[in-house]
This record gives structure tokens, C-alpha cells and sequence, in this order.
């Protein structure tokens, strides 16, 4: 099994992907690619959220053409998304994007396919290799094998061409089949994986199923690039990736939050503290760890190992550090306080 450490490196911008241990965060946007405005700036604030790979979708020629001016705007690598038409890979790469998803099986013009491959090379782009549990030939049936065995066609016509700078994903909606199917990949194919549960569903049930399976997939010490796939706003992938990888321990600089469910011993508004300071970690890069506590009996003391947090009374807060009690704050300047000891900290 080749693990995240042992792929082939693959350059895709300015990152490496594989040959490593970092688990690179990726998304893609919502918007109309052609929209360029809307486009720029969505990634730009994905940016901020902690995303490092972006993928735009390519419908038609003006979206291709739209590239060469949003890659000269962002400041991660841009990643087309190309279905079935080479031209629109092959304008792609002449606006400057960082790689493309495409399946050169899915392409009858050899031709083509050698202009496409040529292209790569002397652009030092890569090409991500996607097969969905959804999109196999029909009367296929659906298990790992099929799956790798697609893979595997897509991957040929490449090698076969002297291409090796190729990303591989293999994503299905259900969690055993994930893990089947990238733990066959990963025994299979040198290449960097890219990892996730597709149409995992909203941010709630989506993230919950895209948790359960990223565990068993990363923990295998295979996967090196992430997208959490959610019926949300791009940038709750982002959040959603970087919580599952923190608790993994995949990520650096990234807040760990904790907070107790609350009870019949809670006197002050908890909840709505807790929402806006969890809220308020996911704009800081820093190793910490904060706590927002329901009560002073068992607040401090559950939360020994947080680095600072709260734990509330009647109208007040106990602020704490390492579990130590410091000072007493008002409930209306819990948040502000808080905020400024995470900014210090």
C-alpha cells in the first residue's frame, strides 16, 4: 500500500502534492466560472477560511477563457474542471490553470487526448483522474474493483503517453464502499489520492457522514488532498475539513474548541456565546485550545487541559487559563473578553 508519504510528488502550483504527510484542503466554487468578480472573490474568502486548492467548473468556452484572469487574482492553485470536450482542457491550460480534473477515456480523439497530455507536460500541470460511484459505464456494477478498474483506464491512456503527474479520486456515497475502494486504490496506483464522501448531503447529516469516513480512510495513513463535499456554501467544506483533520491530528495551527451541552445548572446564555466564539476560532491560525463551560461547579475542572476559556454563573463567567480560575466576568462581556484573550493568547 502506498501511503500518503509514499505517492508520487506531484507539483500542482506551488504545493506538493504526495510524498508527504500534509492532507492539502480543497473545495469548489459555487459560482459561475464566467462570473469572474463573483469568482474571485468567493475564493478569496475561501482563502481566509484555510483553503489551499480550488476547483472551478468549465461549462463552456467563456468559462475556459475566464481562467486567465482569475488566476492572476487568487493566491491558491486553480483547478478546471473539464467533462468530455478537450478544447476546453486545452484552453485551460493555455489561461494558466494549476491542473485539471479530466478522464481521458472519456474522449474519442486520440489526437486530442496527446494535444492535452503535451500540454501538461510543458505546463507542469497534473491531471486528477475522477471516478464517481455514479458515473461507471452503464451495467456495471458497483463495487471497489469496477471502480479501480475505471481508474485504471483512464490511468493507462496516460501512462501510456509518458504522463505520470496524475491525482487519482474514487468517490462513492456510501462509507464502506469509500474505504473499499481507496484502500484498493492505495494498493494499487503510486499516485497522490484525492479523498471524500460524495453527495454526502447538508451540513449537518453531511458532515456527520464525511467524518464517520474520513477517519477510516485517513487514519489508514492514505489520502493527500481532502474535499468535504456539503449542500452548503463552499466555505463550510472548508470548516467542515479543517475540524475532521484538527481532531485528527492532520492539521497545525488550527483552534480546537470544546463546550459542555448544558444542563439545569446553566444560569447564563450559553449557547448563543458558544456559537460566536466557535465561530470566531475558525479566523484565528494558532495551536489553542478554548472552552466555553456551562457552570462553575464542573466548568474549569472538565476543561483542565483548554488553554483558556469560560464557565458561567448567574449574569457572570469565571474566565480560566490551564484550568486555573483568573477573574470573574460580566455576561455581557463574555465574548469580547474571551475574544481579546484568544487574540493574546
Amino acid at each position: 500500500m502506498y501511503l500518503r508519504t509514499e505517492t508520487r510528488p506531484v507539483k500542482v502550483g506551488n504545493l506538493t502534492l504526495g510524498g508527504n504527510s500534509h492532507v492539502y484542503i480543497q473545495s469548489m466554487c459555487n459560482t459561475p466560472t464566467k462570473d469572474i468578480d463573483a469568482t474571485v472573490k468567493q475564493i478569496l474568502e475561501l482563502e481566509k477560511a484555510g483553503c489551499e486548492i480550488i476547483r472551478v467548473a468549465c461549462l463552456d468556452m467563456t468559462d475556459c477563457k475566464a481562467i486567465g484572469s482569475i488566476v492572476k487574482q487568487i493566491h491558491i492553485p486553480l483547478v478546471a474542471d473539464i467533462h468530455f470536450n478537450p478544447d476546453y482542457a486545452i484552453e485551460a491550460i493555455k489561461q494558466g490553470v494549476n491542473a485539471i480534473r479530466l478522464n481521458p477515456g472519456n474522449i474519442r480523439d486520440v489526437n486530442k487526448i496527446k494535444e492535452i497530455v503535451q500540454l501538461a507536460k510543458e505546463h507542469n500541470i497534473p491531471i486528477r483522474i475522477g471516478v464517481n460511484g455514479g458515473s461507471l459505464p452503464k451495467g456495471t456494477e458497483l463495487n471497489a474493483k469496477s471502480m479501480v478498474d475505471a481508474a485504471m483506464n483512464h490511468v493507462k491512456i496516460l501512462e501510456d503517453l509518458d504522463f505520470h503527474d496524475i491525482v487519482i479520486s474514487l468517490k462513492a456515497s456510501n462509507i464502506k464502499l469509500s474505504k473499499e475502494v481507496y484502500e484498493l486504490a492505495a494498493s494499487t496506483f503510486p499516485y497522490p489520492l484525492h479523498v471524500g464522501i460524495t453527495e454526502a448531503g447538508t451540513s449537518f447529516s453531511g458532515l456527520i457522514k464525511s467524518a464517520m469516513g474520513m477517519d477510516q480512510i485517513l487514519s489508514l495513513g492514505i489520502g493527500n488532498t481532502i474535499r468535504i463535499s456539503l449542500t452548503d456554501e463552499p466555505i463550510m467544506e472548508i470548516r467542515a475539513a479543517k475540524e475532521i483533520l484538527n481532531n485528527l491530528n492532520l492539521i497545525k495551527n488550527v483552534p480546537y474548541f470544546t463546550s459542555c451541552p448544558t444542563c439545569g445548572r446553566t444560569q447564563y446564555n450559553m449557547i448563543p456565546i458558544a456559537k460566536e466564539i466557535e465561530n470566531y476560532l475558525y479566523t484565528v491560525n494558532k495551536d489553542i485550545h478554548v472552552a466555553v463551560m456551562g457552570c462553575a461547579v464542573n466548568g474549569p475542572g472538565e476543561a483542565r487541559e483548554a488553554d483558556l476559556g469560560v464557565a458561567g454563573g448567574i449574569g457572570e463567567a469565571l474566565l480560566f487559563k490551564k484550568g486555573q480560575i483568573v477573574r470573574k466576568i460580566k455576561e455581557e462581556d463574555i465574548i469580547s473578553e474571551l475574544k481579546k484573550e484568544i487574540d493574546q493568547f
